[in-house]
């Protein structure tokens, strides 16, 4: 199913979910699957390590992809209260 290539590729196609059914029709042949799902992935080979490619993971672009959080309330506490 996978070949040689990098770690970005691998993990879109399996968030992507299509290597599942890529196995059903696959194993149709022998045995019928049906609903066939990637819960686990092992890396059995340790790639080498590439720390341009781990930069290329943690670029900054610029862009703030989170959302603007409320402060949080403080509470007083009150004498003999606790």
């Amino acid at each position: 199913l996978v070949g040689k290539g990098d770690l970005k590729t691998l993990v879109k196609a399996l968030i992507a979910g299509t290597t599942g059914e890529e196995i059903e029709r696959e194993a149709s042949a022998v045995f019928p699957i049906k609903d066939c799902y990637i819960r686990k992935v092992k890396v059995i080979k340790k790639p080498k390590f590439d720390v341009t490619a781990l930069m290329e993971w943690h670029t900054d672009d610029g862009q703030d992809v989170g959302a603007n959080v409320a402060p949080a309330i403080v509470e007083e506490t009150v004498a003999g209260s606790g």
